[in-house]
């Protein structure tokens, strides 16, 4: 399935100088990509695992010369790695600190070394690492659930894709049968979320979500489960696994700011802030903070003692939350498919800003901000076509943008100084 991280590895391939890692949740497709990156493009490709390959793992203990690291590899795994057409992916690479480390020197060498590195839980490792992180000499990138743009190309939609971006520039609304079977693929994908495994087996079963094994993603949030106790100390990982359960219970609410009482009853913020440093730096889940201040840049007004969490992919919130497929495909449970939005459209935002606003005004909310050629914009999220809203009337009013986002199941429109932008269209928005 094709991933739009594609183009970042191929312009990394035009100046490979410094190492690349590539961060990201588990089960989103890391190693795959880079697999598939590294057969198309090298002759001669090498794989190590430095979890499975500990004698490969012991080496960067020993040196952290990269020549020397090469022969030792060549000699323990008996090949010859020619410099020139080859290309090495160290995976799991967060179970050696030195092999982090390594990359600096990989970096710095006069000889043309093409490394590539990726692992579970890296930004949790690079949160904590003890030593020096190899600032300025590794080339980050981060890999994220497929998005619904994505969802689509693997569906071989292309031509659906090329039409939604056509109407979203021209704000005409799409023809009424495109635009429900947009909308009806849009709920698929608030079922299936965008796990590659889990859209794998929609494709596999001919597009019959009834057939698809949900417990795929059930497995899923169990890994990540085993993870906050395999690599956490103490109690860290159950204050981890306390506050991941309470994100449905805290954007079900109302008013649904994050609260540490959510997770426990009288908690403070001082006994569960690590661990949600922890799920944060894992890509688990995302953050969004209350912006003080309408104004660019929104990083400088940022409140980040009021915020919002999300899950860092839809389908697994639905699964947590034990929402039934049929609910959400035929619009019954209204509260939790206003969740489910909000939270798909936190995804969709995340990957394209990594940073997340929301903004309080007299009494009114606005659920996102976001900023589209240097303008902020206001966002207002609706899960129907009810759109009215007062507090997005009032931001308007109030503070004069040159046009507000209104993002529902309405089709796409332009009037009194809104857009309107079906939620299959979300992935349009540029920077």
């Amino acid at each position: 399935m094709y991933r739009k991280i594609l183009e970042e590895l191929n312009k990394w391939l035009r100046d490979y100088k410094k190492p690349l890692m590539l961060i990201g949740a588990r089960q989103t497709g890391k190693t795959y990509i880079l697999n598939e990156f590294c057969k198309n493009n090298f002759s001669d490709y090498f794989y190590f695992n430095l979890e499975k390959e500990t004698e490969i793992a012991k080496v960067f203990e020993e040196t952290l010369d990269p020549k020397r690291i090469i022969e030792s590899i060549e000699l323990i795994k008996n090949i010859n790695i020619d410099l020139n057409d080859s290309i090495i992916f160290f995976d799991e690479i967060q179970v050696s600190e030195r092999a982090i480390t390594s990359l600096k020197y990989f970096c710095e060498s006069d000889e043309k070394y093409k490394i590539i590195c990726a692992g579970s839980l890296l930004g949790v490792k690079i949160n904590r690492f003890k030593s020096s992180f190899p600032v300025g000499k590794v080339n980050i990138k981060y890999l994220y659930p497929m998005d619904f743009e994505e969802f689509l190309m693997a569906l071989n939609e292309n031509k659906l894709i090329e039409e939604i971006k056509k109407h979203y520039e021209s704000n005409e609304a799409l023809l009424d049968a495109i635009h429900n079977k947009a909308l009806d693929l849009y709920k698929k994908y608030l079922c299936l979320g965008g796990m590659p495994s889990v859209i794998n087996d929609f494709i596999s079963k001919d597009y019959d979500i009834a057939h698809v094994d949900f417990e795929i993603q059930d497995q899923i949030i169990t890994s990540y489960l085993a993870d906050m106790n395999k690599y956490t100390v103490n109690s860290e990982g159950i204050k981890n696994s306390k506050i991941y359960h309470a994100i449905p219970r805290s954007l079900a609410r109302e008013n649904n700011i994050f609260k540490f009482s959510i997770v426990e009853e009288n908690a403070r913020k001082n006994r569960y802030e690590s661990s949600l440093d922890w799920l944060l730096a894992s890509n688990m889940i995302c953050k969004c903070n209350l912006a003080d201040k309408n104004e660019s840049p929104l990083k400088a007004y940022e409140n980040q003692d009021k915020f919002k969490l999300y899950l860092n992919d839809v389908g697994l919130l639905r699964s947590l939350a034990n929402i039934d497929i049929k609910e959400i495909l035929l619009d019954k449970n209204e509260m939790y498919k206003g969740v489910l939005t909000e939270n798909y459209v936190a995804n969709e935002l995340n990957i394209k800003y990594r940073e997340l606003y929301f903004y309080l005004f007299e009494k009114y909310e606005i659920d996102f901000l976001v900023k589209i050629d240097g303008r902020i914009l206001p966002v207002e999220v609706k899960s129907g076509k009810n759109t009215s809203s007062k507090s997005f009337k009032k931001y308007i009013e109030k503070y004069n943008p040159d046009y507000g986002i209104r993002i529902s199941m309405k089709n796409f429109g332009f009037e009194n100084r809104i857009k309107s932008v079906p939620l299959y269209a979300l992935f349009c928005l540029e920077k």
